[in-house]
C-alpha cells in the first residue's frame, strides 16, 4: 500500500472514531436532561405522607379523640384523656365530670367489675344531661330495678374496639339487640336519636363514646 493511501485511511478512521464520540456524548447528554425533566414534573412526596382520606389520614382520626364536648374534659390529672387511658372503663369514667350518673348506675347494677374486666369493648356513655332528659320518677325506678337497669347498661357496650373509621354500622350488644351508628367523623348518630359529643376516647380496655342520649333496647 502506497505512503499517500495509508494516510488517507488512517484519516477516514480517526475521522470515524471521533464521530462515533460526538454522537455517544449527545446521547448520554440528552438521557440526563430527560431524566432531570423527568423527576421535576413529578412532585415529590415527604416520607410517611399520605394522600388525604388515605391510610395515613384514617389513623390520624383513629388515634385522637373527637368531638365539641371534648373541650369539657380535664387537661390533666386522672379525668384527663392521658389519665383515662392509663385505668379500665369503670374507674376512668368514674374521674370524668361528664359521666358522674352513669357511674352511680353501673355502681347500682353492679357491673363495675365486669367492666373492669372485660377486654376491647366500645362503650357508648350517656352524659349528666342525657340521664337529665328522662323523668326522675322514671328513671328512680329504673335505679331501683337492678334487672332493667343492667339490661339498659349492658345495651351501651359493644365486645370490641370499635374505631371512627368502622363506627357507621350495626353492631351486637352486650344485651344482645343491635343498636346502629350512621354519620361519619365528627358527626356520628346512634339508634338516629343519641349524638356522638366526645368519641374514641381511650381506656386501658375499652373505647368510650360519650353520647347526648340513654339508648334504650328495643325489647
Amino acid at each position: 500500500m502506497s505512503t499517500t493511501r495509508r494516510r488517507n485511511t488512517l484519516a477516514a478512521l480517526l475521522t470515524a472514531t471521533a464521530l462515533a464520540v460526538s454522537l455517544g456524548a449527545c446521547s448520554s447528554s440528552g438521557s440526563g436532561s430527560s431524566a432531570a425533566t423527568t423527576a421535576a414534573a413529578v412532585p415529590s412526596t415527604a416520607a410517611g405522607s399520605t394522600a388525604p382520606g388515605g391510610a395515613a389520614s384514617g389513623r390520624a382520626m383513629d388515634d385522637q379523640p373527637f368531638g365539641s364536648a371534648c373541650a369539657a374534659v380535664p387537661q390533666d390529672g386522672a379525668g384527663s384523656f392521658a389519665g383515662m387511658a392509663k385505668d379500665p372503663v369503670a374507674t376512668a369514667a368514674s374521674n370524668n365530670p361528664l359521666l358522674s350518673t352513669l357511674v352511680t348506675a353501673v355502681k347500682q347494677a353492679g357491673l363495675v367489675d365486669t367492666l373492669n374486666s372485660a377486654q376491647n369493648i366500645t362503650v357508648f356513655a350517656p352524659t349528666n344531661d342525657a340521664f337529665a332528659k328522662i323523668p326522675k320518677a322514671t328513671l328512680d325506678a329504673v335505679l331501683a330495678d337492678k334487672d332493667k337497669l343492667t339490661k339498659i347498661l349492658t345495651y351501651h357496650v359493644v365486645p370490641q374496639r370499635l374505631t371512627p373509621t368502622a363506627l357507621t354500622g350495626a353492631h351486637k350488644t352486650l344485651e344482645t339487640d343491635n343498636l346502629t351508628v350512621t354519620g361519619n367523623s365528627p358527626d356520628f348518630t346512634v339508634n338516629s336519636t343519641a349524638k356522638v359529643l366526645c368519641g374514641n376516647v381511650q381506656t386501658a380496655n375499652a373505647t368510650v363514646y360519650i353520647v347526648d342520649t340513654v339508648l334504650m333496647p328495643a325489647s
